[in-house]
């Protein structure tokens, strides 16, 4: 489901729910980037300013951070965002500062955990949950961008009556494809084409009753031994998300994101 024509849309009482965002990974995989990845930039925003956006325009904006390697980065960009981000006048002298514009993140409320340098997903979500107040919270990943409607998510998610619900997608083929036939002759290329089994997109719903499942060590991974035992307990649920998806894993999918921010941005609800 797309979300396009959400803008200024009328919030509800679920928009309370906080966001936790996953943001420790080192991100081996982008390079020689020495950013986080959660700074990488898609335009002149970081992606994970985009993610947090998503979840914003449609009401929801109290995030939990789940701050691991390079979580001071993080910090600092926060911090720093106002007069990085906005035209403003300085008295010199008294120190006063006057800004020219309004504030794009107006309202927001963050709250920053370090969950450990080391600290793998499972581990990560016990600790942010710490500092989660009320029954239900989303979880997700701080490099995902999608046109989600999360008001949709959350309404089949408590349809459902189950403890989590995760977000499924179809996602791009690393590798492109051959297509061969009965012969043994190669007939045509598909350049990373859509497969057709479902991943784990993020933009999932948690109830506070998923915690004794993320009971353990600071190893303990969300995707493999948690959400395994939920889905056997029949107490996970998959919300089908057809619209737009990425996730930005490699230097090269940073890229695309940007071309794609350039032209049209179908994540872009705001």
């Amino acid at each position: 489901m797309s979300v396009s024509g959400l803008t200024g849309r009328q919030v509800n009482a679920e928009d309370g729910v906080p966001v936790v965002i996953l943001c420790g990974g080192k991100g081996t995989r982008m390079g020689e980037l020495t950013l986080p990845k959660p700074l990488v930039e898609i335009g002149d925003r970081p992606v994970l300013w985009h993610v947090m956006k998503i979840y914003a325009a449609q009401g929801f904006r109290d995030f939990v951070l789940a701050l691991g390697y390079g979580g001071d980065a993080i910090k600092r960009y926060f911090l720093e965002y106002d007069w990085r981000s906005r035209d403003f006048v300085l008295e010199l002298g008294n120190g006063g500062m006057k800004f020219l514009m309004p504030n794009d993140i107006e309202g927001w409320r963050v709250t920053f955990v370090e969950t450990g340098l080391e600290t793998m997903t499972g581990a990560r979500v016990r600790k942010a949950a710490e500092h989660v107040t009320g029954e239900r919270f989303f979880v997700t990943y701080a490099d995902g961008v999608a046109d989600i409607d999360v008001h949709a998510l959350m309404a089949y998610h408590r349809r459902q009556g189950v403890l989590a619900t995760v977000t499924g997608v179809k996602a791009f083929s690393r590798y492109g494809l051959m297509e061969t036939d009965h012969r043994g002759r190669v007939t045509g290329f598909q350049e990373k084409p859509l497969v057709d089994e479902m991943i784990n997109g993020g933009f999932m719903v948690f109830e506070r009753g998923v915690l004794p499942y993320l009971a353990g060590d600071d190893d303990l991974v969300l995707e493999q031994e948690p959400l395994r035992e939920l889905a056997h307990a029949e107490q996970l649920s998959v919300y089908h998300h057809r619209g737009f998806w990425r996730a930005m894993d490699t230097f090269k999918e940073a890229q695309e994101l940007n071309a794609l921010w350039e032209q049209e941005a179908p994540w872009r609800i705001w």
